[in-house]
């Protein structure tokens, strides 16, 4: 790998959001941030393979060995648990010679910078789905509601509701307490008079597209917001596929037959036709 100033690293979990990841690239480069992308399933930070230890080590260790080898001063992390095992168990085990920064730090730092590329009205109420586990490593919870506030005719409306865990993904395996999770957003949106509902994460995103097409609420990710503002054009690919009543023709005949449609229908189909939790 080349020596670079920074990298973004976004992590393994990149399939489903891949608009996500290349809008966060180009609204660093936008900004005046080079950083050169680092991702993939050879730089996965350990997480999937937490029930066992030895291999999450060995796959961790790799990834800091490859941020090393860059030379990088900086990683600019997109996913919380890439950044929270960076931080509480990559570090511990591999000496961590680079600072780190979520993408939403980055942003912030480059705010003065950013401001005058947000050019474009977009009118909306947003409320933003908010955890309490990771704003205690990243004040995102405030940071993401200041970034998208400077956008041009766009309102953020608050609401006491902050959800359980650091995202959704950590409600899932807990029995009852995503669709509560959901059903209080849902009031929340109802009760602040949004009509945007912005997610933070992308296991927020995949829970959150739902409500779109059932409760008839719009759902964005906050870096799909803030690409609004500066007039980009981008497809939410996922939220597309999750809300069709044909899966597979949404998704189209020549991506399933790029992908291969026995994978497709045995990797792909089974999350997209899971019931809904609300």
């Amino acid at each position: 790998m080349a020596v670079t100033e920074n990298l973004f690293w976004y992590g393994c979990n990149m399939t489903r959001h891949g608009e996500i990841i290349r809008l966060s690239q180009r609204l660093l480069e936008a900004v005046g941030v080079g950083a050169a992308p680092v991702g993939g399933p050879g730089a996965c930070c350990g997480s999937p393979k937490e029930s066992t230890p030895r291999i999450a080590e060995g796959m961790a260790d790799r990834t800091m060995d490859k941020f090393a080898a860059s030379g990088a001063n900086r990683v600019i992390t997109w996913c919380p648990s890439c950044h929270m095992n960076l931080d509480d168990f990559m570090g511990q085990s591999k000496e961590q010679e680079f600072d780190s920064r979520h993408l939403c730090e980055a942003l912030w730092e480059r705010r003065e910078a950013l401001a005058p590329l947000l050019t474009h009205q977009v009118k909306a109420r947003f409320l933003v789905d908010r955890h309490v586990g990771f704003h205690k490593q990243v004040p995102v919870n405030d940071i993401i509601p200041g970034l998208l506030s400077m956008i041009p005719g766009a309102e953020h409306v608050d609401h006491p509701l902050r959800g359980a865990s650091y995202m959704c993904f950590g409600l899932a395996n807990v029995p009852g307490a995503l669709p509560d999770h959901l059903r209080a957003t849902l009031d929340a949106v109802r009760e602040s008079g949004a009509d945007t509902l912005v997610t933070i994460f992308h296991s927020c995103h995949r829970e959150m597209v739902g409500l779109e097409r059932d409760h008839g609420v719009r759902v964005l990710n906050w870096v799909h917001l803030l690409a609004e503002g500066m007039g980009w054009d981008y497809r939410d690919d996922y939220k597309t596929w999750r809300n069709a009543d044909d899966k597979l023709a949404a998704i189209g005949p020549e991506r399933v037959a790029e992908a291969g449609e026995v994978a497709v229908r045995k990797l792909v189909l089974p999350e997209l036709e899971r019931p809904r939790p609300v």
